[in-house]
């Protein structure tokens, strides 16, 4: 015991300390963060003076423009490789089959070639699309401009010497020594001479244009946030940054901050569990699952908010709320979600925004869903939170600008993409069950789909158990409404209960017919026929992948109880001295939670109900007290959180239930016979 407490602290310990260095790992500088702005938005700060001299410099988009023209009009620089065309003279002078004369003729081609210009493939494309039309060449120290009409490519050039060549044998020969493969362009780009005379052509659309001086106003509240002023601010932080770096001692400061900060983050959501859900605190899946979250949420959000201006409202922060919601419960789920804003805030150009936005959208998300039982239902929510995302930032634009002039349709976009992916939810849900072992509402509500394979066979081969299941299962789940317990685990763990009587079902009761099969064997043998259906029911379960809360409710139902019917009849015969429990006592283990006890009892009360004689409200209250209060004698529902309050609630449901399902019919009348001469002529009374 002691070494599984131990080993449960050292998974949290280790989930906390992976989940904060995760998050400070992702968190952006904190230097580069100085104000909240955004480009034409209202600056929500005070007045902001120069501290120093700032240079000021052309906006994004004018850099962009000017440069953008700048490398259009820009000629590149080539430079003519004269080795090329001395090696291909050499090469066809090698022509021997030729006559000399041919040969002269030729090499007075080739140079008439390489003296007009022969370009790689690509470079021919520029110039046939008429994106090159000039170059420089760079020729004794001189640079000039030439034309590129005279340029060909290495096919063109090649056609051009074969269509020129003197005669056939000239052709063939040319070929025959690969003459195609070795003209090679003599006209090359001059990568080094071209990159620098670009960037001294790209210089002015960098270059200061001006200076800030230290003490001038930058800009004050309320003032847009121009072009070129955010160009300003920019620079500023730029160089606040530079300044910062040379303070190490700032930047340590700086990093204990952010870890200490997400540090007590992680702590409240660690002090949460430990004081409000204590019974989820001792699971380790449970508190490792909402810390992954968190932290694979936040992490997402950073590497969106890299791609993309205010593209945090892209993610999709509902979706962790609803899981909370589905998987745990709504104070968790808002609890949890405001710990992931606060985590994210750091991304955010204006926290208060965020904050606001966000939260609201958290909150009709949990809201508009208090149990998910049908996949629509996330269309819903998703219609929600996108209604919440757009009044929340209408508001905030309103409070803080005045007007809805600087309105961004944009973000009204990313509030859509959001809301579609927050109706994704269900796959993470899906992946959640599969990676933590939980189980959601929609799953029981598909499992308790009586056209499922296994209940299909159950009622097939066991019609009489099938029977049983569903009457235990409607008995269960009005007595689990009662108490607040899960009316979907116990509707779906009824059903699967005796699913272990497939195996053997003419050894059940409710399934013979007339032919007790136990007559033919001693009550030792029966009760382990008995007593076998829940490992049977367990194969089964793991057959068919069912979650582990059915397979729980399937070794549960009976807990450690005994096989009452052939223990008594042993003890009878042989002496109960002589008997050893344990051969007629059930696997168990006792149920271990509330839902497990319902259905222990409403199992062995409507077993029992049925071989009433006479099924009145004092024979029925009488069965269920004595049922019930000899489990709890047994002490068969002692490690269970149901309490005696509970307990009074159940006896009543299953009482008024058991009452409805047994009350007294109408005797309807038959049809008259017609009258005869022995018939008396009175009308019956109905």
């Amino acid at each position: 015991m002691k070494k599984d407490i131990s080993r449960i602290t050292l998974v949290r310990a280790a989930t906390f300390v992976v989940a904060t260095l995760l998050v400070v790992l992702f968190l952006p500088g904190s230097d580069t963060q100085r104000f909240s702005y955004e480009e034409n938005r209202p600056w929500t700060h005070s007045l902001l003076t120069a501290p120093f001299d700032i240079p000021v410099f052309r906006d994004s988009t004018t850099v962009r423009e000017m440069s953008d023209s700048i490398r259009d009009s820009f000629v590149p620089v080539f430079k003519r490789n004269h080795q090329v065309a001395d090696d291909m003279k050499q090469r066809i002078n090698g022509l021997s089959e030729l006559p000399q004369s041919e040969r002269t003729r030729l090499r007075t081609l080739v140079d008439r070639l390489y003296a007009g210009g022969i370009v790689d493939s690509e470079t021919a494309t520029r110039i046939s699309a008429k994106k090159l039309q000039k170059v420089k060449i760079v020729a004794d120290n001189l640079i000039q401009t030439v034309s590129t009409s005279s340029f060909k490519s290495q096919r063109s050039a090649f056609s051009l010497l074969d269509s020129m060549a003197p005669s056939p044998e000239s052709r063939q020969a040319m070929l025959a020594h690969d003459i195609p493969s070795h003209l090679q362009p003599n006209m090359v780009l001059d990568t080094i001479e071209t990159q620098r005379l670009l960037q001294e052509a790209l210089q002015p659309a960098t270059a200061a244009i001006g200076v800030v001086m230290q003490g001038e106003r930058i800009i004050d509240r309320g003032d847009i946030v121009t072009p070129q002023l955010y160009q300003v601010l920019l620079t500023y932080e730029n160089m606040i940054e530079a300044r910062d770096l040379t303070d190490s001692s700032a930047h340590i400061y700086t990093e204990i901050g952010q870890v200490i900060y997400i540090a007590i983050l992680f702590a409240a959501v660690y002090l949460y569990f430990f004081l409000y859900r204590p019974e989820w605190w001792k699971s380790r899946r449970r508190l490792f699952c909402v810390m992954s979250l968190l932290t694979a949420f936040y992490i997402f959000a950073v590497i969106l908010s890299a791609a993309f201006t205010s593209g945090f409202y892209i993610i999709p922060f509902t979706i962790l709320p609803i899981m909370m919601v589905v998987f745990y419960d709504a104070r968790t789920a808002l609890f949890v979600h405001i710990i992931e804003i606060l985590l994210c805030i750091s991304l955010s150009t204006f926290a208060m925004e965020f904050i606001f936005i966000e939260f609201i959208a958290g909150v009709a998300s949990i809201f508009s869903l208090q149990e998910l039982s049908k996949r629509s239902q996330l269309i819903k929510t998703a219609a929600y939170v996108f209604l919440a995302y757009t009044f929340s930032y209408i508001a905030i634009e309103l409070m803080t600008a005045g007007s809805i002039t600087s309105f961004s349709w944009k973000l009204i976009g990313f509030f859509m993409i959001n809301a579609v992916l927050t109706s994704f939810a269900y796959i993470l849900i899906f992946l959640l069950e599969k990676a933590f072992g939980f189980i959601s509402v929609v799953t029981l509500v598909e499992l308790a789909d009586i056209n499922s394979p296994i209940l299909r066979e159950l009622s097939e081969e066991c019609p009489g158990t099938f029977q049983h299941s569903i009457a235990v299962s409607s008995l269960a789940a009005e007595a689990a409404r009662k108490i607040h317990a899960n009316v979907q685990i116990v509707r779906a763990g009824a059903l699967y209960h005796d699913i272990g009587k497939i195996s053997n079902p003419a050894f059940f009761t409710e399934n013979q017919h007339g032919v007790n099969p136990h007559d033919a064997l001693t009550p030792e043998q029966s009760a382990r026929i008995i007593i076998g259906h829940i490992t049977d029911g367990l194969k089964r379960a793991d057959k068919s992948q069912l979650p582990q809360v059915i397979r729980d409710m399937i070794s549960q139902h009976h807990g450690a109880g005994k096989a009452k019917y052939f223990y008594i009849t042993e003890c009878r015969k042989k002496g109960e001295e002589n008997v050893d429990p344990a051969l007629f006592t059930y696997p168990g283990p006792n149920p271990q939670t509330a839902e497990a006890s319902l259905l222990m009892m409403a199992d062995s009360v409507e077993a029992a109900s049925r071989s009433l004689p006479s099924p009145t409200v004092e024979a029925i209250t009488e069965l269920v007290n004595r049922i019930v209060d000899g489990q709890i004698k047994e002490g068969l529902h002692n490690d269970s959180p149901i309490s005696f309050k509970d307990i009074k609630e159940i006896k009543e449901s299953f009482i008024k239930r058991l009452r409805t399902i047994y009350h007294a019919r109408i005797a309807y009348p038959t049809a008259e016979p017609k009258a005869t001469a022995d018939t008396p002529q009175t009308p019956t009374k109905p």
